[in-house]
């Protein structure tokens, strides 16, 4: 009789250990992921855009009449929060760029209001 018991005391624990949670679980997901991994930033999206399509007239220094530079990521991000640049590259009426330059691609115009929606991150 006691021998019974001894074994269901034992296969007790056993099945306690073994249906307990434990932290070494190689499915648990990772502890420490990247907050935002798609997060859109002025050195890895927005600076080719600018370049691309706009510092032909807003350079160094401006030209065909610009009235700003946008070489730089300060410049860059003032121009969106104080100048209307997101109004202009969005305008049907004005665009910005002119033309008979190419307006930007809706991936590009949505690019640069993530990249304000997300808190103008430089890098």
């Amino acid at each position: 009789m006691n021998f019974k018991y001894i074994i269901s005391l034992l296969a007790i624990t056993v099945l306690l250990f073994n249906c307990s949670s434990g932290d070494d679980d190689p499915s648990d997901p990772d502890p420490t992921p990247d907050p935002n991994p798609t997060a859109v930033t002025y050195n890895g999206h927005i600076k080719s855009i600018i370049t691309n399509n706009c510092t032909s007239c807003h350079g160094s220094t401006p030209t065909n009449g610009a009235p700003m530079s946008l070489t730089t990521y300060s410049q860059v991000k003032s121009a969106v929060e104080t100048r209307g640049l997101i109004t202009r590259i969005n305008s049907t009426s004005n665009p910005m760029p002119p033309s008979p330059n190419s307006p930007l691609s809706n991936a590009d115009k949505n690019l640069i209001q993530q990249w304000k929606d997300g808190g103008f991150l430089e890098n």
